[in-house]
């Protein structure tokens, strides 16, 4: 069996299930460890048989000490594994959405100081980090000193929440938003909330969409092979 490990419990883990099933024909079976300790618990006392491998979603900044004082263990229990455990290259599933290419068209959003904070955030990141000597914006700089307690995690998290506030295109539920996966629905009525503009009306095809950007591809590159497997027998 291949395994997905997240410390993502909402709208998170919806997303990997998507990825599951719209990407790995559901050859990945995933399960949320509820927090980045729960992941550390749960490989701690891994007892895996010799088929199973498992992949582990792990929320990754250099800029928090507890998260790298966690990671340095994942990393010890992975080495041990004789590759049954990988460790993906990510941020957070915020990151993700943020870095989206498509987010700003889709969600319509029309805040054009977050529009800019995005683009000088994203520019910045370096080595699971935001490289604060990279961004020359005063208005960004101000922003990301209004945290209070500041890393790149949180900031993640709070600009993709600007963009995505829409309820239809949330990111903080249990669940994503419906607009993410579900066919989109046409409404002229005057009090409904800004909607963005989709290449595409269907969910599946959104959904593919944000799967095949960037960001995910590169995460998601170990597992290429269940891909190419399923693609080859469809």
């Amino acid at each position: 069996m291949r395994y997905l490990w997240t410390e993502d419990t909402g709208a998170g883990l919806h997303f990997w299930k998507l990825v599951s099933q719209l990407f790995f024909d559901n050859k990945l079976v995933v399960e949320s460890k509820g927090s980045n300790q729960g992941i550390v618990d749960a490989l701690t006392e891994l007892k895996a048989s010799e088929d199973d491998e498992y992949y582990i979603a792990f929320d990754y900044v250099m800029d928090n000490q507890d998260i790298r004082n966690k990671y340095r263990i994942l990393k010890k229990l992975a080495n041990e594994s004789e590759t049954k455990i990988v460790i993906l290259d990510m941020i957070c599933f915020e990151h993700f959405i943020l870095a989206f290419d498509k987010l700003v068209l889709w969600t319509g959003t029309g805040k054009a100081d977050k529009i800019k904070m995005r683009e000088e955030i994203l520019a910045a990141i370096e080595n699971h980090r935001i490289d604060l000597s990279k961004i020359e914006d005063e208005n960004t700089l101000l922003y990301l000193s209004g945290f209070r307690r500041y890393s790149t995690e949180r900031v993640m998290k709070s600009l993709a929440g600007e963009f995505t506030q829409n309820e239809k295109w949330s990111i903080k539920g249990a669940r994503m938003g419906a607009c993410w996966y579900e066919d989109c629905c046409v409404s002229e009525h005057p009090d409904n909330l800004r909607c963005g503009k989709p290449e595409t009306k269907n969910g599946c095809e959104k959904m593919r969409m944000l799967i095949g950007s960037d960001e995910v591809q590169r995460t998601i590159s170990f597992c290429s092979c269940i891909h190419d497997r399923n693609s080859g027998t469809n």
